[in-house]
């Protein structure tokens, strides 16, 4: 497996806890598990993806702005995380403050799989891209 696989695995995970948290509604137990699953994957993901994928590219002149730009996003992300923990769950400001979440992480991943790992790609060498994805994989626990 290359680190691309790796992240994208990840990457249709937190698709799929959104996806679920918005088909719920209120202050319900069902969301509570969802967001607590998300922020776990995002937090371990952002960790382990610019420990992995980002430290080496930020190594490279064509990929330095790219991974700059990623680790902000996952700023952006945090901020969002910590803006929700702060609201009740079943206010429509928790609600929105999860769509501007949603949208972020979206553009995230999509920014990410249809730019920057074609960039990433031509960057690192075979051999580096399986080290990268097994590197992503220890640090995500798996």
């Amino acid at each position: 497996m290359k680190i691309f696989e790796a992240l994208r695995h990840d990457h249709d995970k937190q698709r799929g806890l959104i996806k679920l948290i918005n088909e719920t509604s209120g202050d319900c137990n069902t969301r509570q598990v969802f967001f607590e699953q998300l922020k776990k994957e995002l937090s371990q993901h952002a960790i382990a993806e610019e420990r992995a994928f980002y430290a080496p590219l930020m190594e490279e002149d064509s990929t330095i702005k790219m991974s700059r730009h990623g680790i902000a996003e996952h700023h952006q992300i945090d901020k969002f995380i910590e803006k929700l923990d702060q609201t009740e769950m079943s206010s429509p400001a928790w609600i929105a403050t999860f769509k501007k979440l949603a949208d972020t992480v979206s553009h995230h991943l999509d920014e990410e799989e249809k730019q920057f790992f074609d960039k990433a790609s031509d960057t690192l060498s075979e051999k580096q891209k399986k080290e990268l994805a097994v590197q992503y994989q220890e640090e995500m626990g798996a």
